[in-house]
Formats: structure tokens, sequence, C-alpha cells
């Protein structure tokens, strides 16, 4: 079938393509490159139809999502600290972009949305694993946006019928995930900094807690929502059910790499939550999902791709 992925040249986006091209799928990219790039579709650049467009363009993302059955919502300003130091920005990329995904699909007839929603939703409650029944608790604009966006899809699904899934990620790590941002995530920044011999730094006092889950799993689960018959309409969680303390995820990458010296400390970031763990019971029910990739076998793969990404630019040189 043909389907239209937003955010098509990002980390997580990227992965996607690569799975749907792999199940037979006619895939159309759509990406502003802000934070995406290229060189994430370089093995499917000849496969896909790629539109570079902001999703606030409401005109191209039509000319995008026409003949689409299933459209895979990517497209996001990420992280709690950007939200915070720019409000609207991540507003209007976010939510209004979003909005305009779930009003572009409604014209063409697409069956069923697929959005990236986030874990950020349920706040810094004590209460773990964190469930789908649990109302939502923003702590940052970011996360308020994201519980926008899922209440869109609720309305749009309510409204004109339109096919709706919110997934709400956790912590997501594999090959790709850029250190280079300032908001970028923990492990490939840890892992960057290691690998060359440099101290990394934890925010706070490292015993704040996260459920990682690896890309590949999230991708199986997001194809997954495209097709399976009990998902319309529902909010699920996307982890691995387990979680890890940051220190004691400095360590795995410091054994991985072989890192031998200390880390820094500096103070935690507003808007972080403390501690963060998935319940996954509805999303193994609804999809059919379980997460396959421990941490330690996803930093082996990151560790290795970063090897191989090394050695094929010393070769270049």
């Amino acid at each position: 079938m043909r389907v239209c992925v937003t955010g098509g040249a990002g980390f997580v986006g990227s992965h996607l393509v690569d799975r749907l091209l792999a199940d037979g799928h006619d895939v159309v990219v759509v990406d502003d490159l802000s934070t995406g790039c290229v060189e994430n579709l370089a093995s499917a650049w000849d496969r896909i139809e790629f539109l570079e467009t902001d999703i606030r363009d409401l005109a191209r993302l039509d000319q995008a999502v026409a003949g689409c059955e299933v459209v895979y919502h990517q497209a996001a300003l990420a992280a709690v600290a950007r939200s915070i130091e720019h409000p609207m920005d991540v507003h209007e990329v976010n939510v209004t972009g979003t909005l305009n995904v779930l009003m572009a699909s409604r014209a063409a007839g697409v069956r069923r949305v697929v959005i990236a929603s986030s874990s950020s939703v349920y706040g810094d409650t004590e209460t773990l694993p964190k469930t789908v029944s649990m109302p939502t608790s923003p702590r940052s604009p970011y996360a308020a946006g994201k519980a926008a966006c899922e209440s869109y899809c609720e309305a749009f699904y309510a409204s004109f019928g339109l096919e709706t899934v919110a997934l709400r990620y956790f912590n997501v790590y594999g090959p790709r995930q850029s250190p280079q941002s300032l908001y970028a995530a923990v492990i490939p920044l840890f892992m960057e900094h290691m690998l060359a011999g440099r101290a990394p730094t934890i925010l706070g006092d490292g015993e704040q807690t996260r459920d990682f889950t690896f890309v590949g799993d999230v991708v199986d689960a997001v194809v997954r929502s495209g097709t399976a018959e009990r998902a319309p309409g529902l909010v699920m969680n996307i982890g691995c059910g387990a979680r890890i303390s940051i220190r004691e995820l400095a360590n795995s990458i410091a054994n991985a790499t072989g890192f031998t010296g200390d880390v820094k400390h500096e103070p935690a970031r507003t808007g972080d939550v403390r501690h963060s763990l998935a319940c996954i019971e509805r999303t193994r029910d609804v999809l059919g999902w379980e997460p396959q990739v421990s941490l330690d076998e996803g930093l082996a793969r990151i560790l290795a791709h970063v090897r191989a990404e090394n050695n094929d630019k010393a070769v270049v040189s």
C-alpha cells in the first residue's frame, strides 16, 4: 500500500521508512530537514518519494498524503529543554503541524493516522509503571503539546471517523541518533564522549530512571499500529517495561566503550521527570508486540554502527 511518513529523515522516521520499504510499501517521505538529514535515507533514496516541506504548510501536506492509506506522523520539534526555551516554536510545529496532518489526511480519505506521542505527558507522577489509564500531567510545553495532539486524534476519530492511534514513546535509542544537537538524547551523548575519552555529564544526581527502548522495537510497534484491528482510537505505551538509572546507564556505556574515566555532574533540567517506566500490557494485547532487544545488545549495535561510520570516514579522507 501507499503510505506517508512525516519526519522520515529523522532518527525514528528513517528507520521506519526502511522497515516499510522492506515490507513492500510505496513510501512518501515528508521532512523539512531542520533536524533530520538526507544521509539517514541514503539506502532508501532511490525508492521513495521525498517532499521537502514543513508540516505547517497544509497545501503541501495535501499533496503528500494524496492516495495514501496510512500516515505515520513522526515529525516534531523534540526535547523538553527546547520547549522551555522556545514554547511557541514547539507548539506551532508539534500541535498545529499535527492538526494539519489530521486535516490533510481526512480530506484525502486516508484510512489511519499513527502519531508519535510521548511519555512526558504523564508528568512526574510517583506511581510506576505509568499506565494509559492514568491522567496526564504535563510539566513542560513539549509535554502539553503532545497531550494536545492526542486530544486532536481522539476528536478526529470521534467527529470524522478518521482512524487514529497515538503511541507514547518512552526513551528511544539506536543508530542514527545524533549527539550533535543542543538537545541530544543521553545515550548518543554519553557514547560520543566516552569514545573520545572525555567525561560525560550527568544532569542531576544520576539516580533518575528511564525506560529505554531500541528503535527497531519501536518501529515494529508503529508498523503494527497501522493495521491492528483494535488499535483505532487508542493510546498505547511504547517502552520495554524495565528501567535503569542514568548512573547505571553511564556504567553500561563505559563497559561497552572501554571508558575508564569519571563522570561530571550538572544541575537537572527544568521540566524533566524523576522516574519513568512503561506499562505495556495494552500494547502487548492490541498489537501482539513485545520488545526484543536488550539494552546491552542495543548499545552494542550502536557501537558497531558508530565504528563502521568512522571507518567509512577514514577511508574517504
